[in-house]
């Protein structure tokens, strides 16, 4: 659905209004990502009609439900740009089969031990991305409507940004998941413990979206720069709390930690998809964004899934020292993660698409100056 959002954001406002909606988009987005688990914490901790954890997927009906009415209600038909305009049915089904090969091994497999079939999904995943794109270039030059623009991916920019997604979003959704396993599995922490221990994750995130947004025009991809850092001196910090304060760890420990690395979160989360997409051009949004919303929620999953692996091979037993160590490493290695986005935010774009003072829509930039 999220690309669809940004879908519709393109088809709404004009070029020169689209930085403000996506001012005020992004960082609800941002905090509501960093809400869902609390969220769920706080639906498990209430077992809401004795529903226990079934709740957090059963909020979903009513909130799809309030979702679907104030779409209706509030937002324009909207005609296709060009008459004639069909949807691409093979293509949406290549990306579907596709997608569902690589995450369903990505989510299942600490828990099934990696068994051979999982490992030959994740191969067929790649086969029939190859054969997504090949049907993409193939529809596009028969000039019918692909499901992507194919000529997004050579906007260098862009595809940066797209490694800048992976690297970053892999790191805020696996230490959010290894997190609540720690103080609920390894501290004894209540579902609702947990979720007002890790509230400032959410707190901090609000306040470096704001930040990040205000700054995004003047620092361009500096502002990510400073994010990076500034998040990675939080889980440094938390580290070093957890080493410190070891099995009596408290929520008042871990307050000050979880704010900084969520305000470096927030910094970066709000001024990413600006930058990202500063080169791509008007008719090109659609793809550019859908494309970069599905990375994210894939990186989720490879994050969640990479960190895990490293959480749980570290745990050996199941005692509380044995759950602390595992994440004292395992928040090292998404410090990496934040080194490996750090330097690939060289590659991304100077500066973010033109807000709507200046009315203009960014253009790719040279190589060399993109360095």
């Amino acid at each position: 659905m999220l690309p669809q959002v940004f879908g519709l954001i393109s088809d709404l406002f004009e070029a020169h209004e689209m930085g403000k909606a996506f001012a005020v988009f992004s960082p609800v987005m941002g905090l509501s990502a960093m809400l869902g688990p609390i969220v769920s914490g706080g639906l498990i901790g209430l077992d809401l009609f004795g529903t226990g954890w079934r709740m957090i997927f059963l909020v979903n009906v009513p909130v799809g439900l309030a979702a679907l009415a104030a779409g209706a209600f509030f937002l324009p038909a909207v005609p296709p740009r060009a008459a004639g305009t069909r949807l691409d049915l093979p293509g949406a089904a290549l990306a579907g089969v596709a997608m569902f090969l690589l995450v369903f091994p990505l989510v299942q497999g600490h828990e099934l031990g990696w068994p051979g079939w999982l490992l030959g999904m994740l191969g067929a995943s790649a086969a029939v991305l190859a054969g997504f794109g090949w049907y993409q270039v193939r529809r596009k030059r028969a000039g019918r409507t692909p499901l992507i623009e194919p000529g997004i991916f050579a906007n260098r920019g862009y595809a940066s940004g797209i490694g800048f997604s992976l690297a970053f979003i892999s790191s805020m959704g696996g230490i959010v998941v290894v997190f609540n396993v720690l103080l609920q599995a390894g501290l004894g922490y209540t579902p609702w413990h947990s979720a007002i221990t890790t509230a400032p994750w959410a707190a901090g995130a609000f306040i470096g979206s704001a930040a990040g947004g205000m700054t995004m025009g003047r620092l361009g991809r500096r502002v990510l720069h400073a994010g990076l850092v500034v998040e990675a001196a939080g889980l440094l910090a938390l580290a070093g709390v957890l080493r410190a304060a070891g099995t009596g760890v408290s929520t008042a420990d871990l307050l000050g930690p979880m704010i900084v690395g969520g305000i470096g979160m927030g910094m970066v989360f709000v001024p990413l998809f600006d930058i990202a997409m500063a080169g791509i051009r008007p008719h090109e949004m659609g793809s550019a964004s859908g494309v970069l919303q599905t990375v994210n929620s894939l990186s989720m999953s490879t994050g969640v899934a990479g960190l895990g692996v490293i959480f749980f091979s570290l745990l050996g037993g199941g005692h509380a020292a044995g759950y602390l160590s595992a994440a004292q490493w395992t928040v090292l290695a998404t410090v990496g993660l934040l080194g490996s986005a750090f330097a690939v935010a060289f590659w991304l774009p100077r500066r973010a698409r033109e807000t709507a003072e200046t009315g203009a829509v960014s253009q790719p930039e040279p190589v060399a100056a993109s360095r």
